[in-house]
């Protein structure tokens, strides 16, 4: 009986977006500005989790050659709206899109100077 139980299907969570804002270091190709020291980049990106999303994310930035330093997570759109952040329409729809297409969405770059 054990056996009938381990061959059911799990059950599926359903995909979420999170905030997520990651510190990025200089790397060759990195498309940032010559005298920037690095930047920081707002991203939606979808996950069953966080932990999901930071991962999904951290790789796609290197592929993108990408230098991620840090990423701190604000939480998912439910989270948020529950600390009483203010989510416009433009926000709403990037959020949508990458639960849409199951991705990471790039919504800011902001380079650093000395």
């Amino acid at each position: 009986m054990t056996e009938a139980m381990n061959d059911a299907p799990k059950a599926k969570r359903p995909q979420q977006v999170f905030t997520l804002v990651v510190e990025v270091g200089r790397k060759a190709g990195d498309g940032l500005p010559d005298k920037a020291t690095g930047g920081a980049l707002m991203i939606y990106a979808s996950g069953v989790d966080e932990a999901e999303a930071v991962r999904e994310t951290v790789a796609i930035l290197k592929q993108a050659d990408l230098a991620p330093l840090d990423v701190s997570g604000y939480g998912s759109l439910e989270e948020r709206e529950a600390a009483g952040d203010e989510i416009d329409a433009e926000e709403r729809a990037l959020m949508q899109r990458a639960l849409d297409e199951n991705s990471v969405i790039v919504a800011q770059m902001t380079p650093f100077y000395d």
